[in-house]
């Protein structure tokens, strides 16, 4: 007798699925060193199978090192170096192919969930189609739901979309990092060299920004500030003028009202209501988390995914600012209120009368906004403590009362010369209360004034400034320039901001290009613009949302990026050793940087990483051995980077220790002592 396979996306959810969907017993059953679970509903036979993401991945059948490239095939990733993790779960799969007589997709509904699934049962289960569950939570009523009225079909479109993003990511990324890397090798260099068809471009806007910064020629200009104060309160006001360009001018000015007596000619108030934020999508949701805790945007959507696995947020990758009525916002609200931490906020919203949240301008047809599901969190580290408290906060704040401020305005006569002092304050709190502390606004309370008052200058300044240079970006901010110009998607871009910081083109959080970035896109963009081009990427953006609305075939976009990529790639190959000249000697500076640590204590030379081909070891060494042979061990598994952070004590580079599949650690080679991310500890001997 057959049964029914539901194929979820990662374990956690399989386990979810299955105690949600079980009428009484759930037997979870651990084989080839993964888990399963066997559950009966409805007197039907049922097995719960996870796999651990992509368990295929696009691969090119053709084994020589050059370009272009596009002979590709899906083959299981276990097969790759390094993932034979996934094999296990594989092999669960694999073997209850041959009597399962339903299958059902519970992977993530988006692009690549729907990719997962539908490889898997291609590939493993040999069939063409199967039910598809639909939810935005992994609580039981919603996994209930979507069990119960699962679609016939798979969701077609969103796999196609899929498989082409797959296909042109593949196609990008093989053939310009192996232009990139053979253009170098041709120079006389040898490094492993990527970019992409999101990296390129994202890389460009970064590397303008910082051509901007570095030519720009500050402009003189100048101010003057009257300090003084009106019945006995401070104030500070700004000649109306603002920015005097006219260096006399603003002298001029300054005379004229030196030792002058000062009054208050006008007064203007004026209310206004600050309405809330809209609900999380993912961008707004790292943006946020980056401005408040400083984590990374990959750092934020990890926290994110395993409070989603918890069941206790709806699922992240959304793009939507919008909630729901059909989410149940009185039971969320009454589920949160058993929190002591936000009883409180939720008791006074469940007092209002109707329950109307704020809603964004962003909706994404798959998942809503993001939302706490209600759930109690039990045994979460701090970093996720963090990202679940702002996500509880802002889903309360959508739904309080809009913020009333005032502005107001003093303008304030020497001779008649204005000077103009401007504040705002908060009257009522309304949805800020809700938001603390992450709702930030300015506040500047100026004197109660009227008309006619005597103002006593205490001081008139004459200030002497320049223009600034544009601010480079953030994380927080690329992130949001990336959304506007449509680079990448929802899920996407944090890794390929990630990607560009473990390639060693971009450094530091308020970010910097280095000198190896800023020469793969010099280089590129002298030789082969097409492939850092933002219009290029956007273009193949929307043909993709055009296949998943069913406006165009996957085949005919994939053929149009093949012709592209034939023709940019030529036109490369004719200018490879140029290309390789310009990339070369950035290549050497940034070993260089990657590789020096500082002073030796002992000489006076540089320490570097070393890796001794006698031994087959790496340590830190003394450039001046062997009159010197200052030296200290380092761990010989994962990868090793010397980093721009110092140690507090020693004043050496710290050394980045990233073992593979796992998170990075530093290392002070001189000091003896490890840091992670949660703690120190001291290093054993």
């Amino acid at each position: 007798m057959g049964y029914t396979v539901i194929i979820s996306e990662k374990p956690n959810a399989a386990g979810r699925i299955a105690h949600a969907l079980a009428g009484d017993e759930v037997k979870k059953v651990n084989k080839n060193g993964a888990p399963y679970y066997r559950i009966k509903r409805n007197g039907k036979d049922i097995i719960i199978v996870p796999a651990v993401g992509h368990l295929f991945v696009l691969q090119s059948s053709n084994g020589i090192w050059n370009y272009p490239v596009f002979n590709v095939e899906w083959r299981p990733t276990y097969q790759n170096k390094g993932s034979s993790w996934a094999k296990k779960y594989y092999k669960n799969l694999e073997s209850f192919a041959k009597e399962a007589d339903e299958l059902v997709s519970a992977c993530d509904y988006d692009i690549e969930g729907s990719t997962i699934a539908y490889n898997i049962i291609k590939f493993i289960f040999k069939a063409r189609d199967g039910k598809r569950m639909k939810f935005s939570t992994l609580t039981k009523p919603d996994l209930v739901k979507a069990y119960d009225s699962a679609s016939p079909h798979l969701d077609f479109p969103q796999i196609e979309a899929g498989l082409t993003r797959h296909n042109l990511d593949f196609f990008w990324g093989i053939n310009t990092s192996r232009a990139l890397t053979l253009a170098l090798r041709e120079a006389g260099g040898y490094k492993t060299l990527s970019t992409g068809r999101v990296q390129g471009p994202t890389l460009n806007i970064l590397e303008k920004r910082e051509r901007e910064i570095s030519s720009f020629v500050p402009t003189p200009f100048w101010q003057i500030e009257l300090l003084g104060s009106v019945n006995g309160q401070d104030i500070q006001a700004m000649h109306a003028e603002d920015k005097f360009w006219d260096k006399q001018e603003a002298e001029r000015i300054y005379r004229k009202c030196q030792g002058k007596p000062a009054k208050v000619s006008e007064v203007e108030r004026s209310e206004y209501k600050q309405f809330p934020p809209p609900p999380f999508d993912l961008t707004t949701l790292q943006r946020d988390s980056y401005n408040n805790f400083g984590y990374s945007p990959k750092q934020t959507l990890d926290i994110a995914q395993t409070l989603y696995e918890k069941a206790l947020i709806s699922y992240p990758r959304t793009s939507s600012q919008k909630l729901s009525p059909k989410i149940g916002y009185k039971s969320i609200l009454t589920r949160l209120s058993e929190q002591s931490q936000y009883k409180e906020n939720c008791d006074l919203l469940l007092k209002k009368q109707k329950l109307w949240p704020r809603q964004g301008k962003k909706d994404d047809p798959a998942h809503p906004a993001i939302y706490p599901t209600g759930n109690k969190p039990k045994g979460l580290t701090d970093h996720q403590k963090k990202i679940y408290d702002i996500i509880v906060k802002r889903f309360l704040s959508v739904f309080a009362d809009p913020a009333i401020r005032e502005t107001m305005k003093i303008t304030i006569l020497i001779e008649d010369e204005k000077f103009i002092a401007l504040g705002v304050r908060t009257l009522e709190p309304g949805w800020m209360e809700f938001y603390k502390p992450y709702a930030k606004f300015k506040e500047q309370v100026l004197p109660q004034t009227k008309s006619g008052d005597t103002v006593e200058v205490k001081e008139l300044n004459f200030l002497e400034k320049v223009t600034q240079p544009p601010k480079r970006f953030t994380q927080g901010s690329i992130l949001k320039e990336m959304e506007n110009l449509g680079l990448g998607t929802k899920a996407t871009r944090a890794q390929i901001l990630q990607t560009l910081y473990d390639r060693g083109y971009i450094k530091e959080r308020t970010i910097e290009v280095t000198k190896l970035g800023e020469s793969v896109i010099l280089s590129l963009e002298n030789n082969c613009p097409e492939v850092i081009s933002v219009e290029l990427t956007r273009k193949f953006e929307q043909d993709m949302e055009d296949i998943q609305e069913g406006k165009r075939k996957r085949d005919e976009v994939i053929q149009e990026a093949k012709d592209t990529l034939k023709k940019i790639l030529t036109e490369f190959k004719s200018k490879e050793k140029n290309v390789g000249e310009v990339i070369l000697e950035a290549v050497k500076e940034s070993l260089k940087e990657e590789n020096t640590i500082g002073e030796c204590d002992k000489c006076g030379e540089e320490l570097r990483i070393i890796y001794s081909k006698a031994t087959r070891k790496r340590f830190v060494g003394c450039s001046g051995y062997p009159k010197c042979s200052n030296s200290f061990p380092l761990p010989q598994m994962g990868t090793i980077r010397a980093l721009s952070a110092r140690c507090k004590t020693c004043g050496l580079k710290m050394v980045s220790v990233k073992p593979k599949g796992k998170r990075p650690w530093k290392l002070c080679v001189r000091c003896g002592f490890a840091t992670t991310k949660k703690k120190s500890k001291k290093k054993k001997s």
